[in-house]
């Protein structure tokens, strides 16, 4: 991996600790490949920027404040991050935690709840509980933080309004499967405002589950790109929906991913040739770094990245498919210049 393409130096001025008021006020950054030409303008005006024949991809996960502060047995608490993205089991789940446990420990919520450590694995540990999942999520919704990225740790926002301001405001509500730990954020930017404009263009937007873990943040590993794989997320396409999005595709229209866990989905699914129209639950470990061979996406609205992260490679990959003349390094660059905000509460690009 090339620091070069994937490493930058951000000021501390460039990092977004709260999102724009209101959201759709966020500052957009357009790049035609085609044409070469860059445009800023903000992200109310996103229709105008869109072509007339295209359609929007979105994820609607819903993140739940997972972290959560629970006490230990023989006095002590713990900062506990439950990993709600990936629960295998109805009364198993894993989670990360901010000092040292031992397994065979008990930590309780302020309810007496409690979950027991049954196994350890290097940072991660595995815990069960004898009450449902809803009620896991539910204690979680009472006495949670949102699992914000640690570079927002500064944020001045509250846990009430980054409950608000860490989703989307399309999520889906009821979710039972499982839920996801960071946001997907290239949705963070939308409002109603935003979504009304678009349908009065005739552009149609279609909805997709991936959970968010994570990994999503981790940097990438030496593992990584000997494998070709990255860490795996859990994803679900509704049957009839794919149907939709394939047939808009037929028909000439652009696919516009908002996000990169859209993109992540997208190009997973179209790979596992299923015939099957059942809405599954399905994983991915899928790494996408150049050079790519795009199946589905057209269109691509993100936010600006960390470095030498797995999402740097993914957008770079998508420059490099779409012919583009300029290095997504060089895109970040001139945003810096020209003080664009950066990463999970920062501004957004778009990439024709």
């Amino acid at each position: 991996m090339s620091n070069f393409l994937y490493d930058y130096f951000l000021p501390e001025k460039n990092l977004a600790k709260k999102p724009a008021v209101p959201r759709d006020y966020s500052r957009l950054f357009i790049y035609d490949t085609k044409e070469d030409q860059i445009i800023f303008d903000r992200f109310y005006n996103l229709s105008k920027h869109l072509p007339q024949k295209s359609f929007l991809v979105l994820n609607e996960t819903k993140v739940i404040p997972a972290r959560v502060i629970l006490k230990k047995e023989k006095g002590g608490k713990v900062v506990v991050l439950f990993l709600v993205n990936e629960m295998e089991e109805k009364n198993k789940i894993k989670i990360i935690v901010d000092r040292k446990i031992k397994v065979g420990e008990k930590l309780f919520f302020k309810t007496g709840d409690l979950v027991e450590v049954i196994f350890q694995e290097k940072n991660i540990f595995l815990v069960k509980f004898d009450f449902s999942k809803e009620k896991l999520f539910s204690l979680l919704e009472n006495e949670g933080v949102m699992p914000v990225p640690l570079y927002l740790k500064k944020t001045p926002l509250s846990n009430k309004k980054l409950k608000e301001k860490y989703q989307t405001v399309f999520f889906k509500k009821e979710d039972k499967k499982l839920a996801s730990v960071a946001a997907p954020t290239a949705s963070l930017h939308f409002t109603n405002r935003v979504l009304k404009k678009l349908k009065q263009k005739g552009i149609k937007r279609y909805f997709i589950n991936l959970y968010v873990g994570m990994g999503t943040f981790a940097p990438v590993t030496e593992e990584n790109l000997k494998t070709k794989k990255l860490h795996q997320e859990y994803y679900q396409v509704d049957g009839q929906v794919w149907q939709k999005i394939l047939s808009e595709k037929k028909q000439g229209k652009k696919l516009v991913a908002v996000g990169t866990t859209v993109v992540r989905t997208l190009e997973s699914f179209i790979r596992l040739k299923t015939k099957d129209n059942k809405t599954k639950l399905y994983q991915t470990d899928l790494f996408i770094f150049p050079p790519f061979q795009f199946q589905m996406v057209d269109i691509l609205l993100t936010n600006f990245h960390l470095p030498k992260s797995s999402l740097m490679m993914l957008v770079e990959a998508f420059l490099q498919f779409k012919g583009a003349k300029r290095h997504l390094i060089d895109l970040y660059n001139l945003a810096i210049k020209n003080d664009f905000r950066f990463y999970s509460f920062g501004d957004a690009m778009l990439i024709i």
